[in-house]
This record gives C-alpha cells, sequence and structure tokens, in this order.
C-alpha cells in the first residue's frame, strides 16, 4: 500500500493507493489553510482506517516537494520521515514536484489529441504572484526540475503563454480571477475549470506508482524540499 500526501498549499490532500492492484482506495482533499500541522495525521489515521488499510501494510510513502508555502511543504515531508521510522520495514519514497502533480492527471488526456496541446501546470505564490511550469507530454513520468519553474504576475504568465510556439495549451491548477481575466483573451489556451484542475493526492499517489513501477525509488533520509526562491 502507498500512502500520498500533500500539504504543499492551502489545499491538502492525502490518498491511499494499492500498489499491487494499482487501484486508488480513498482519498481526502480539504482547504487546510494554516491547520496542516494539527490535520494531517489526524486525518491519515480516519483514510486509513476507512479504507481498512493499517499501518504495517505500508509499503512506500510519497509526498509533494515543493513549489509551495515555506511551512507546508515541509509539513508533508517530515510526516513522510516520521511514518517511515516508525514501520518496521523502511518503506519506498518518493518525492514529486507539485507542479508535475497538477499536470499529472491532463497528460494523458492531451497526449491522445491530435496534434497535443502542451499542459501549463500553475499554483498560487502568494501577493498576486503564481508559480508556473510547462509538463512535457512526451514524457509523463518527468519530474519537473527547479530550472523548469517560472513566478510572476498574471500579467507576465500571460505574455509568456502567448510568446509559446505551442499549437494549443490547457492552463491547469489553481487559477483564479486575477489569472483568469488576463489569459481570456489568448484563443490559444484553454483554462481548465478550476473545480476540475484541484491538485489531489490521489493524482499524486498514481504518478508516484508508475515511477515507483519504473524503478524510481527515493530515500526518504535525503528526500528535499523544491524552493524556487530563498525563504
Amino acid at each position: 500500500m502507498l500512502l500520498a500526501m500533500d500539504t504543499a498549499s492551502a489545499t491538502a490532500s492525502v490518498a491511499v493507493y494499492d500498489l499491487n492492484e494499482a487501484h486508488l482506495l480513498g482519498e481526502i482533499t480539504w482547504e487546510g489553510r494554516r491547520r496542516q500541522t494539527q490535520e494531517l495525521m489526524a486525518t491519515v489515521r480516519w483514510l486509513l482506517a476507512t479504507v481498512d488499510v493499517t499501518p504495517d501494510s505500508l509499503s512506500a510513502l510519497a509526498v509533494t516537494t515543493g513549489p509551495g508555502s515555506f511551512t507546508g511543504v515541509r509539513i508533508a515531508i517530515s510526516a513522510a520521515k516520521g511514518v517511515g521510522l516508525g514501520l518496521a520495514t523502511p518503506p519506498a519514497a518518493v518525492g514529486v514536484p507539485t507542479l508535475t502533480v497538477a499536470a499529472a492527471p491532463w497528460l494523458p488526456l492531451a497526449a491522445a489529441c491530435q496534434p497535443a496541446p502542451q499542459v501549463c501546470a500553475v499554483m498560487l505564490a502568494g501577493r498576486g504572484r503564481y508559480h508556473w511550469a510547462m509538463a512535457p507530454t512526451s514524457d509523463p513520468l518527468h519530474r519537473l526540475t527547479a530550472a523548469e519553474h517560472r513566478t510572476g504576475g498574471a500579467t507576465e504568465l500571460a505574455a509568456f503563454l502567448d510568446a509559446s510556439d505551442a499549437h494549443s495549451i490547457w492552463l491547469a491548477g489553481e487559477i483564479d480571477a486575477a489569472l483568469l481575466a488576463s489569459v481570456r483573451p489568448l484563443a490559444r489556451v484553454t483554462a481548465i475549470d478550476p473545480v476540475h484542475g484541484l491538485r489531489r493526492a490521489g493524482a499524486l499517489a498514481d504518478f508516484a506508482a508508475k515511477l515507483l513501477a519504473a524503478g524510481v525509488n527515493d530515500s526518504l533520509a535525503t528526500l528535499q524540499p523544491l524552493y524556487l526562491r530563498e525563504p
């Protein structure tokens, strides 16, 4: 069994995934704001009990590594390290960048289109700013690097999209009214409804399971946050 945890932003999410059956057993996503520290492990315990999974059956852990809030990113990573230390058998571990998780559900759909649109994942960065990155449809297991991320205001993001040579672009993730207004005039850009673009631990779990199947296994001891600027 795999436990996935995401506390990188105001949206918090946890999921339990059956690795043997490649099946999502359960997921809880909620508006965590600044309460992730108090609510994360209580929610994990409730979800495990709900899907009838014991902690001892966990063989893998997955977390978002950032970008995100300085404290939020560290909560899930610290929780994963603590859970891993408490298990009798050291679990496999996978860290996945936050925007990789936001893009992951849309990459197979984009790849099935001809011509395939580019997927741009976006998240709120505070003070009217956003983090964004283009996720390659040609490599569905690619984990975005720090160098592939951009940060700026809504106007800068719209200019970035407008300058792209992509035939069409799907914008997915945390899209607020200001960003929607900025990209609306761009005919090549389709903004996915924020309800459907909500980042979920189920997508993190599925992505991590595919990485594990491909032989990727990060070390809990060396798992580190991905920050785009000094805290």
